[in-house]
């Protein structure tokens, strides 16, 4: 059965209470890459029964490693798209780029292989190798923007935001079964303001303990709330339902916004505090008078600004006061 589509700029338009779009699915831009060189293989697949049975064992197991290799390496080059996106990331648990490499150059030896030949059919595999790290790079070997930040801390955080987006799976694939397009995009709106407090979650995984329920219980309780709402829809296409559910999505959304926000401002009163706390330790070494008064200019600190070229840097800062005093 055909379905209307509708989208942001459609009659009748989805978007979130906040306006945010969707959330769309991140590309690597190699990504198309490794199926086509799956199809470039086939011939060892359709020339294997054409073999001795040991070269069609050899074609058959050459053409499974390179689709194999192929197939993890388009699981790493996501992991590396989601690696790029964030701020804060670990380094993928499998460098599955380079095992899929190692497969894919195996895959190459073996379709090659022919008696008496094993060092030609090994310096191919390796040539395999050479150009699949050219073709696609290597994995991502360092975790960034990570300096400072509890490990034990990051691995409670990454559990339940793995825990909350298997929640936002469910409910996904529970709210398919209304067969209303126009619901699924709802979900996916909804969904993208819930990514936000995740990604707020991954960079500062002190903010755990102030965002549990909304990670656990609360996306719980929408997914039991989109299932039952599912298979009523399914059966009774009640639009009064339908309109209770889209305001149920609304308020949750306005309360998932709300504390993104209170997190956010949080973390502005951090930075208040440490500016504060840094001024009031230059004013005791001398550096920054507490309260000085005003110039003509209506400028409250006379001193060079730490971008002029009197003070490049925190250490020429510090010693001014020295130089001023030889100066006179």
């Amino acid at each position: 059965m055909s379905q209307r589509y509708g989208g942001k700029f459609s009659p009748g338009g989805i978007t979130g209470n906040s306006g945010r779009m969707p959330a769309m699915e991140t590309r690597h831009r190699l990504q198309g890459r490794p199926k086509w060189i799956t199809i470039a293989a086939t011939p060892l697949l359709l020339t294997a029964f054409f073999q001795d049975p040991a070269g069609l064992v050899a074609n058959l197991a050459g053409f499974g490693l390179i689709a194999a290799g192929m197939w993890m390496t388009g699981e790493g080059l996501k992991a590396e798209a989601a690696y790029d996106r964030r701020r804060v990331a670990r380094r993928p648990a499998i460098p599955r780029k380079l095992f899929g490499g190692v497969m894919a150059a195996l895959g190459l030896g073996l379709g090659a292989f022919e008696p008496g030949a094993i060092v030609g059919s090994g310096l191919i595999g390796i040539a395999g190798l050479g150009l699949h790290w050219l073709a696609f790079g290597a994995d991502p070997m360092r975790s960034k923007g990570m300096e400072g930040i509890d490990s034990f801390q990051q691995d409670r955080a990454a559990r339940m935001i793995a825990e909350g987006q298997a929640h936002l799976d469910q409910m996904k694939d529970a709210i398919r079964r209304s067969g209303e397009r126009r619901l699924e995009a709802r979900v996916a709106i909804f969904e993208a303001t819930v990514q936000e407090l995740f990604d707020q979650v991954r960079e500062e995984p002190a903010n755990l303990g102030a965002v549990r329920r909304y990670m656990g219980v609360y996306l719980m309780g929408a997914r039991d709330a989109t299932v039952k709402f599912a298979d009523l829809y399914a059966r009774s296409q009640d639009a009064g339902a339908r309109a209770a559910y889209e305001q149920f999505l609304t308020d949750l959304e306005n309360d998932f916004n709300a504390r993104s926000k209170q997190l956010l401002e949080g973390d502005r009163s951090d930075l208040d505090i440490e500016i504060s706390v840094l001024r009031d330790r230059l004013a005791r070494e001398g550096v920054r008078p507490a309260d000085t008064p005003p110039d003509a200019s209506g400028d409250t600190d006379t001193r060079p600004a730490l971008g002029s070229e009197d003070a490049q840097t925190l250490d020429d800062l510090l010693t001014m006061p020295e130089q001023e005093k030889t100066k006179r």
